[in-house]
């Protein structure tokens, strides 16, 4: 798979790059036997509402934090803790750790787990308030963890499938902070985030992604690797917001409005699609200087740029 990387204004197509390795990580990853360990101890067994399948392959959980290349400085929002697998080697690199978990069970379980790490904060509860908004909760406590920090502020977690678009989507439009996302989501997204113009899983996603972040893939990763197995692939991507972006933070929920709008009609030319989100007075305008005659899905990242801050 290929994947994005920046020119000058333009964005252009790379070989994955394999990331180097830092020397914090423990020396033994959680196995499934630790898992069912925990798990049994607790009384407790995989819930299928929560999407509940745990990472059990420890080299691939390993490169998922390597890829991060975490400092003691740093500032890591966990979501979707688990038993901890991912957590302890997060907070073996002495960086502050935000974990959030849902399953309220789970979430007793880290507590306790990580109760004599200071650095570690678990918050029991969603990711997300709604579909389209963070929880205010976990970007309070975001926040606070990097108040003094000098690191960076970054995502690293097994994503759970039902939420993983529309979180790393509201990282960007509402935590200008966060500067890089390394992450595992189904294979699907995965494909969107990095898709081409043109082709049919190219969306609201990977404009956003592509235009506000360098992409790459880490690893893909069969159903095999968690327990219980999921039906699909999964893969691991690090999404490194681009420090000379083509917009600036304030701008980008206007791209998306833009974006997800004209999408709403993505079998529709520009001209049409386009009518619905900025009215057809500014759609004429657009057309002085744009092709409309193309449906959304044909227009580059860079373009969708060029196109908002001409309308």
């Amino acid at each position: 798979m290929t994947v994005l990387s920046s020119g000058e204004g333009d964005l252009t197509m790379t070989t994955p790059t394999i990331l180097p390795q830092t020397p914090h990580m423990p020396t033994r990853v959680q196995t499934k036997s630790d898992i069912l360990e925990v798990l049994t101890a607790g009384g407790l067994r995989p819930r299928k509402r929560f999407g509940q399948n745990f990472l059990i392959d420890g080299n691939l959980m390993r490169r998922l934090a390597e890829s991060a290349e975490i400092s003691a400085q740093d500032v890591v929002l966990e979501v979707g803790g688990g038993t901890g697998g991912l957590t302890d080697l997060l907070s073996a690199s002495g960086a502050s750790v935000v974990c959030v978990e849902l399953d309220r069970d789970l979430a007793a379980l880290l507590r306790c787990r990580f109760a004599g790490h200071r650095q570690v904060s678990v918050i029991p509860t969603d990711a997300l308030q709604g579909k389209n908004r963070l929880n205010t909760e976990v970007v309070a406590s975001l926040r606070q963890a990097g108040r003094g920090a000098r690191g960076r502020m970054m995502l690293v977690a097994n994503l759970p499938y039902q939420i993983a678009t529309p979180l790393v989507m509201n990282l960007l439009l509402e935590m200008p902070e966060m500067s890089r996302m390394c992450f595992t989501v189904q294979a699907e997204v995965g494909d969107r985030i990095l898709a081409a113009p043109g082709s049919r899983d190219f969306g609201p996603v990977s404009v956003m992604m592509q235009v506000c972040c360098d992409v790459r893939m880490i690893a893909r990763v069969p159903a095999s690797a968690f327990w219980p197995a999921p039906k699909v692939e999964s893969v691991m991507l690090r999404a490194d917001v681009r420090e000379e972006a083509l917009i600036s933070p304030q701008e980008r929920g206007a791209l998306a409005r833009l974006v997800r709008g004209a999408f709403e009609h993505r079998r529709k030319t520009l001209r049409s699609a386009l009518a619905y989100v900025v009215g057809a007075e500014r759609v004429e305008r657009l057309a002085a200087d744009f092709n409309l005659t193309r449906r959304p899905e044909d227009v580059e990242p860079a373009e969708w740029v060029r196109m908002l801050k001409g309308s």
